[in-house]
């Protein structure tokens, strides 16, 4: 079907296919640069793991210098429609001599400044609160060794900081994310104790003075990770409560909870309390494996939440996922185009129509069209949006990657 005829398909139904094109198009995805280099990051040349991060596989061709990692995001940016902004751990520091974590510095991100501003991204940050000697024994801010804890705290606002320059530099707010894996593998007798320090110790961090014009803190739950089965300091009850006590962007991440709960579900109960949300879209298979995002129903009904609630503005959208077994960059490509469908999906969705059959109570017409839905020319409207923007086709852009393939990675 053609685009003209989608068109009409869909204004039939009240839905402005034009409208739904401009905000996707005005619609950012931060792309994570772990996916590039399997989470090793440049404090060293070697993976270190810890705190519940893995990624699995050895598929030739990862990046391992700071331009190797760019060079692959520009090669993945030409495959992928709309703005693209970039997500960074900390670990991803450049320059010779770098610093102990807590000692961190602008500086040592201004090669990523730089970039962004080149090539027109925004940028998004993360402390890295693991795969270091004082996370070796699985605790950070709620370490008991004060301190150790202070090590972590002075990292947590040097990296807020270093967001602040971002945001300064590329006129462009950064979300700075703060995730920390703290947990016990079995049964622990107190655990009270260690969310009292967790909670002292992100005040502290907060409490360093950052413009927030330019920094927007977040805070991200888990459920459990690997070593820490049994309690996870940071749950969602624990973020969630100190989010609307403080007023803060909160994380929802879609590998972080139980594979029967909905994360599209909480969209619309959180937003009632906290400023704005920020989503991992990530693909847990039986647990948090990070898979790389397909358009499945769980991705789905998180875009679905997000229009439906009229939170765009309110919500960032980032990816989180890293799959050493196949091609990275196919990797991005396929993530970042399926999140981009959904949200698509979402946005062609006939909003009024639905709200008014559920208004006067006619269920069966609902449902009916919410099933109908399904096999409207969505497509037709996703190509069109390719096309203008001037990227490869669904059936055209692996034969990009092949080429990548041959002439770059393959000689890494």
């Amino acid at each position: 079907m053609s685009y003209s005829e989608a068109q009409e398909t869909y204004a039939a139904l009240g839905v402005d296919t034009e409208a739904a094109l401009k905000a996707l198009s005005e619609t950012p995805i931060s792309l994570h640069c772990w996916q590039g280099d399997d989470v090793v990051g440049f404090e060293s040349k070697e993976p270190t793991g810890g705190g519940g991060i893995l990624a699995t596989g050895s598929y030739p061709g990862r990046a391992r210098t700071p331009d190797e990692l760019r060079q692959d995001l520009e090669q993945a940016a030409h495959l992928i429609p709309g703005p693209l902004r970039l997500n960074l751990h900390a670990i991803y520091a450049e320059g010779d001599n770098l610093p102990e974590r807590d000692q961190l510095e602008p500086k040592h991100f201004q090669g990523w400044i730089d970039w962004a501003r080149e090539h027109g991204w925004g940028l998004d940050f993360n402390g890295t609160f693991f795969a270091h000697p004082k996370a070796a024994d699985g605790f950070t801010l709620s370490h008991p060794d004060a301190g150790i804890r202070e090590f972590w705290i002075n990292h947590g606002i040097a990296c807020r900081r270093i967001a602040e320059e971002m945001g300064k530099q590329l006129e462009n707010p950064v979300v700075t994310n703060i995730w920390v894996p703290d947990g016990y593998k079995d049964l622990p007798a107190d655990r009270a104790a260690p969310r009292r320090r967790l909670e002292e110790s992100l005040d502290r961090v907060l409490a360093a003075e950052v413009d927030g014009k330019w920094n927007i803190d977040a805070v991200e739950s888990k459920l459990f990770g690997i070593g820490v089965e049994s309690y996870t300091v940071g749950s969602h009850e624990f973020y969630l409560a100190y989010a609307v006590k403080n007023q803060l962007c909160l994380c929802l991440d879609a590998g972080h909870f139980h594979p029967t709960e909905s994360v599209g579900d909480k969209i619309s109960s959180v937003l009632q309390f906290v400023p704005e949300i920020l989503t991992h879209v990530s693909r847990g298979v039986r647990w948090d494996s990070d898979h790389v995002v397909i358009l499945d129903d769980p991705t789905q009904a998180i875009f679905e939440e997000i229009v439906r609630c009229d939170a765009l503005d309110r919500t960032h959208i980032g990816l989180d996922f890293f799959d050493a077994s196949i091609n990275r960059i196919a990797a991005w490509t396929i993530g970042t185009r399926a999140s981009q469908k959904a949200l698509l999906k979402a946005l062609l969705e006939p909003r009024k129509l639905l709200r008014d059959m559920e208004g006067s109570g006619d269920y069966t017409s609902r449902l009916a069209l919410l099933e109908g839905v399904k096999a409207l020319p969505w497509g037709s409207v996703w190509q069109e949006y390719l096309s203008r923007c001037d990227v490869p086709s669904e059936t055209q852009w692996m034969s990009e990657i092949k080429r990548y393939e041959t002439e770059v990675l393959s000689k890494r």
